[in-house]
């Protein structure tokens, strides 16, 4: 039996990856935006924080309304829960809205207003996370007594599938095609690169660390545990091999920028799987999403969708790739008949589809809601001078680094002329 303190140290290890995602995204990005880049996660950890203490916890449990979310104010500020044992599970679960909501913020990097972000994360974790979680995870619409789920069977998404990965994908192609493409974005003869990639890949180890914490700190049996842990050390290995095998046969080289988002990539696709599937079918998922994830980071220049640090290229597809994967991979077990590559029939990939459709639908829509209402009311993009200086200055009055060392690597924010005129 796994104890309540396994429960704290994976609450550790998930909170952890969100500074990851900072350095991840704040690596990958320019120079002049490092800071915004990093300060959007930073910030995520205590909105979201705060929402889930005062309302969002109750709205995962208890009476649903339509199957849709709960209570807000049955527990509101955990009333009746502070001398509870339940206070663990609070406290994991919280980790997982924070997570989920920072995850979007590379999809708009550069261009984003910092206070009109904070309103976003405050009511994105509120209108869309907590329903997610409730339907999926509470006993609302998509689980096994749900409306959906007694009819075309319980989606499986152990870790966040739906519920974190494509739910942050969703959101991220709205938002992105809410605020519009960046000045930059397609005249340059190469795609963006990172400003830091010993940043970058720092932020990729503490994600993969963090992992661990994130698939398994549900678990329940040391068994459990142990094939959680093997499939997440397997499927981003693989996916890491498959990424770089499109590189080697696209670009006839591998990169670092590659390598982290295979790995990454193969996190999020094992994410749904961890507990179902066997470690050779976690090889299977991990390689697939490694090169499915890899073609479609391109997809943006071809349609003509601004995702700058390709949340919907990896963590929308590699988190739909994994979903649907476990119609194929789903290893049987006394409840559940398993995938089609166990003889199981197509009922798992039924629910899979099912879940999946509905929580692009839910998330487009609702995310749409917010976003429009931000962009049209108090502006969710900054200006065009300060888009171009970088928001580090305008924003926070800050640089990543020194303005003589950015102006050396020939970074705007070395050029405090005009920068520090912009108005956001």
């Amino acid at each position: 039996m796994v104890t309540p303190f396994w429960v704290v140290a994976a609450t550790a290890l998930v909170l952890f990856m969100t500074p990851g995602v900072a350095f991840f995204y704040g690596g990958m990005s320019k120079m002049n935006s490092a800071v915004n880049m990093m300060l959007m996660s930073f910030v995520a950890i205590a909105t979201a924080a705060v929402v889930w203490v005062l309302w969002g916890y109750s709205m995962i449990g208890g009476e649903g309304f339509l199957e849709m979310f709960g209570n807000p104010f049955a527990h509101f500020g955990l009333s009746g829960l502070t001398e509870s044992a339940e206070l663990v599970d609070v406290g994991f679960g919280s980790t997982f809205a924070i997570i989920t909501v920072a995850l979007i913020s590379g999809a708009i990097a550069d261009r984003a207003k910092f206070s009109s972000w904070i309103l976003f994360t405050v009511l994105w974790v509120t209108l869309v996370y907590c329903p997610m979680a409730y339907m999926v995870w509470g006993g609302g619409l998509l689980s096994a007594d749900g409306a959906l789920g007694s009819v075309f069977g319980e989606a499986l998404d152990y870790a966040g599938g739906t519920v974190v990965h494509i739910n942050a994908g969703v959101a991220a192609l709205v938002l992105v095609l809410i605020l519009g493409r960046r000045k930059s974005f397609g005249r340059t003869p190469e795609p963006h690169k990172p400003h830091s990639v010993p940043l970058m890949m720092v932020g990729a180890a503490i994600l993969w660390f963090g992992w661990f914490g994130f698939n398994a700190g549900a678990a329940t049996e040391v068994a459990e545990v142990g094939l959680i842990v093997v499939n997440t050390i397997v499927a981003p290995g693989a996916a890491l091999l498959g990424w770089l095998l499109v590189e080697g046969l696209r670009d006839k080289r591998g990169t670092s920028v590659g390598a982290v988002s295979g790995i990454v990539s193969g996190l999020v696709a094992i994410t749904p799987a961890c507990a179902n599937v066997s470690p050779l079918g976690a090889v299977a998922i991990g390689l697939i999403a490694g090169v499915l994830a890899s073609l479609a980071v391109g997809l943006k220049y071809r349609l003509g969708y601004d995702d700058a640090l390709d949340v919907v290229g990896v963590h929308l597809v590699a988190g739909l790739w994994g979903t649907l994967a476990l119609g194929f991979f789903t290893l049987p077990t006394e409840e559940l008949a398993g995938g089609l590559f166990y003889g199981g029939g197509g009922g798992q990939m039924v629910s899979q589809i099912v879940a999946a459709v509905f929580s692009i639908l839910f998330t487009a829509v609702v995310t749409g809601v917010i976003g429009f209402a931000i962009h049209k009311t108090i502006g969710f993009r900054v200006s065009a001078e300060v888009e171009e200086a970088g928001v580090d200055f305008a924003q926070h009055n800050e640089f990543a680094y020194s303005p003589e060392h950015a102006a050396a690597n020939g970074s705007p924010a070395g050029r405090t002329g005009g920068v520090g005129a912009a108005k956001s």
